[in-house]
């Protein structure tokens, strides 16, 4: 099991900084939320990957519905050749109460979903070269001969994780053409971290021909990484969405980074 920290709260350079220390403690991600509004993930990470060498950089998560394929495409890339191949993209539909009906995003969930999908489609085919054409029902794309900076390092292409939702189809089939997997399961009390029984469940529906990450957020406090790992998660996030309540949200995070990953 590999561990990484997503930092609950900070601005670009704070996010630069907790980068630096969690690569020293031993970490093997960080990863940063993207907000409807406020501090740039991209630019944040961009930050990170020249203030480190080994440690793996992504978002936790990304939600494609309300980016500009190209424009996602570009920051990810760029990302990806400034760190040199160390960037990890996750994706999901988001939380609509995060600001998406404040400033005028798309809400429908099926919508969304629909955006995704071609989101992901269009940014693949542009890391894959020119020329790309593409029609969707949402973006349409006509190759271009206009010089442009737009490999990865990484190939074919920057690993992706989508959330799935255990037990929907669609859902999981979405997730599963991927990389990997951010479980989680959808019940009458709202959304829920996935129990080690549904995750060893999981693990064996997963095809084993390819390496397939199984992505479980969660806190020591609460959840036990080692029995996670058992179960088949390949990452353990470790998440301190608390500390966004306290004095400090950056020294929190830092004070919990440099203790390194759980044993």
């Amino acid at each position: 099991m590999k561990f990484g920290f997503v930092v609950p709260w900070g601005d670009a350079d704070d996010v630069g900084e907790l980068a630096a220390a969690a690569e020293k403690a031993g970490w093997d991600g960080l990863f940063v939320w993207e907000p409807v509004w406020g501090v740039d993930a991209w630019i944040s990470l961009g930050l990170a990957a020249v203030r480190t060498s080994k440690i793996r950089l992504g978002t936790l998560l990304t939600p494609p519905s309300r980016r500009r394929p190209w424009e996602l495409a570009s920051q990810v890339a760029t990302v990806d050749r400034l760190s040199n191949g160390r960037v990890t993209l996750s994706v999901g539909l988001g939380a609509t109460d995060s600001g998406f009906e404040t400033f005028g995003e798309e809400c429908d969930r099926r919508i969304r979903a629909e955006l995704m999908d071609e989101c992901l489609d269009v940014m693949c085919g542009l890391w894959g070269g020119q020329p790309f054409a593409y029609s969707g029902s949402h973006y349409t794309v006509t190759p271009t001969d206009f010089p442009t900076i737009g490999h990865t390092v990484q190939t074919p292409r920057v690993p992706i994780w989508c959330v799935g939702a255990l037990g929907r189809e669609k859902s999981m089939r979405r997730a599963l053409a991927w990389d990997g997997i951010i479980p989680q399961v959808l019940d009458s009390d709202g959304v829920r971290q996935p129990h080690l029984d549904e995750i060893r469940a999981l693990k064996e529906s997963v095809a084993h021909d390819r390496h397939f990450d199984i992505v479980v957020e969660g806190t020591m406090s609460e959840h036990s990484p080692a029995a996670y790992s058992d179960a088949g998660a390949t990452w353990w996030i470790e998440s301190m969405w608390d500390a966004m309540g306290e004095h400090s949200p950056v020294a929190a995070a830092y004070d919990r980074l440099v203790q390194g990953p759980p044993s």
